[in-house]
Formats: structure tokens, C-alpha cells, sequence
């Protein structure tokens, strides 16, 4: 090859490079150049493209989450007025399931399990409840009633669960809440629920004189109140019927706390609620 006469050599010659069979070539950094009034026109080119391409994204968010796509967190608004409707819009057997389980929920931490009997129609409260509790609940009124009797895994146990749907508002909920725990409404004798007896069935002969123990929650999070009453199936008459809290407490030496029908009571009622909540949650967690 003929040497040009500059000295420089021909532009497809390149000196030949050598590396190590595993190593890798260094990054290597640019000198940054001034900027240019040619420049200076290209970034402002480019800075226009962003604003352009960050405003078309914006409106593509929006018209997602005006579109009902919006995921963002439930609020305890918009729970309570998905718990209100939860009656009409949710399956009975998701409210009421023909099975609970109840991991720890016996006397001494005992598993228990429960089997529906019946599911009662949807209905008013006047003629369900004890006139002195429809009292007690009338602040918040009643706008529906649900309940379903359930038997234990031997079927000498009987109870009742119900969800009473109020009328109320979250301030009038709250407080009815705050009238049960200071006055201590759930464990007034004379406030116990009824029970929802269902003839051909074992628990046909369960009436007021059978009942033994009962449970009575106002829900904070969605406007109802959710009760159980329970008692022996045998038909048996119980003189002397206690609230499940005192007789589920360590050392409660009394017949419904022995028996283990407050137990009952009390493990239908915090699973039903459970439930409800689970269920009302994810219908408020679901886009649009």
C-alpha cells in the first residue's frame, strides 16, 4: 500500500486492537461539547416532544380512572355505603354459609363446625325482635332483618345469627356503638334476641324459654347490628341464660359458659361478621 504524501493514513485503516479473551473493554466517557445555537434549537425541540408526550400521558391516566378503572384504597364512606345495600346484593349462602368452621372457638380452644338449618326470609324487625331491643334499636331503625339457624357438628346445640341493616348514617352508628359498650346493652337480659325456631328440623322445639346465651355487635364499618342466641337442641328449658362475653371468659363456671353454648353464640356471630366485612371489603376494593 502506497503511503500518501501527508503521512496520514487511509481512512479504512485502523490499528488492530487486542484483549483478553474474558475481558471486557472499559465504558469510556465524552468530552461534552459547548452548546451550539444549533443546539440550543434541538433541546428545545425535544424539551416541546416531553411536555407534549408527559401531557398525552396524563389524559390517558385520566381517562382510565374516568373510565372506572380507579383502584386506589376503599374508604370507610364508601365501605359503609357498600354495607348498606349488602343485604339485596350479596348471595344468602355468602352471608349465611350452610357450613362455618370454627378453628378454636370451643370451650378450652376446642375446634368447633356448624351446618345451617334454614335460612328465614328477609323481613321487617317488629315481629323478630324483643320489643325492648327494636327500642333499643330504634335510633338507627331497621331497614331489613336476615337470619338463619345453624346446629353444631353433634347436633345437640342450637343457634340463631341476624343481621339487622339500619337506616342510620355513620354519626348515629357510632353512636348507638358507644350507648351499647357504656351501658352495657349486649349483656342486659332483657335485650337478648329471639330465636328463629324451623319446624322438621332439630331445632324446632328452639324458642325464648330455651335460649341460653347470646352475642349482640353494632358494626362500626358497615350499618348493622349482628346478633346469635343459642340453646339445646333437645328443647330443654334454661332458667338462668347468660351473655356470651362473661361466660366465654376464663374460669366462667356457670351452665351456658360448661355447656359451651356461649362459645356458640359467640363463634356464629364473629364468624358471620367475618364474613360480612370480607365480603363488603372486596366489593369496595374491585375497580369501577
Amino acid at each position: 500500500m502506497t503511503p500518501r504524501a501527508d503521512g496520514a493514513r487511509p481512512a479504512h485503516f485502523a490499528p488492530p486492537q487486542h484483549y483478553a479473551r474474558d475481558e471486557t473493554p472499559a465504558e469510556t466517557t465524552t468530552r461534552l461539547r459547548p452548546v451550539t445555537g444549533r443546539s440550543r434549537a434541538r433541546i428545545a425541540v425535544v424539551a416541546a416532544c416531553l411536555v407534549v408526550g408527559a401531557g398525552l400521558i396524563s389524559g390517558a391516566a385520566a381517562g382510565s380512572w374516568l373510565a372506572g378503572d380507579d383502584t386506589r384504597t376503599p374508604t370507610a364512606s364508601s365501605r359503609f355505603g357498600e354495607g348498606r345495600t349488602a343485604w339485596r346484593s350479596i348471595p344468602v349462602d355468602t352471608l349465611f354459609p350452610r357450613t362455618l368452621k370454627g378453628s378454636g372457638a370451643g370451650p378450652g380452644g376446642a375446634d368447633r363446625a356448624w351446618t345451617r338449618v334454614a335460612v328465614a326470609p328477609d323481613g321487617d324487625c317488629a315481629n323478630a325482635l324483643d320489643p325492648l331491643l327494636l327500642k333499643a334499636l330504634g335510633p338507627v331503625g331497621c331497614a331489613r332483618l336476615l337470619r338463619a339457624t345453624y346446629t353444631d357438628a353433634t347436633t345437640s346445640s342450637v343457634t340463631t345469627v341476624g343481621m339487622v341493616f339500619t337506616q342510620a348514617d355513620e354519626t348515629a352508628t357510632n353512636a348507638l356503638r358507644a350507648r351499647f359498650t357504656r351501658e352495657r346493652l349486649a349483656e342486659r337480659t332483657d335485650l337478648m334476641p329471639r330465636t328463629y325456631p324451623v319446624p322438621g328440623t332439630v331445632a324446632a322445639s328452639f324458642g325464648d324459654r330455651q335460649r341460653a346465651s347470646w352475642a349482640i355487635s353494632v358494626l362500626k364499618d358497615v350499618p348493622v347490628v349482628v346478633y346469635a342466641v343459642s340453646g339445646f337442641a333437645d328443647g330443654r328449658a334454661v332458667t338462668d341464660p347468660q351473655p356470651a362475653v362473661p361466660a366465654t371468659a376464663a374460669g366462667a363456671t356457670t351452665a351456658p359458659a360448661e355447656s359451651g353454648l356461649a362459645h356458640e353464640a359467640k363463634g356464629i356471630a364473629d364468624r358471620v361478621e367475618r364474613g360480612l366485612r370480607t365480603t363488603v371489603n372486596s366489593a369496595t376494593e374491585q375497580p369501577g
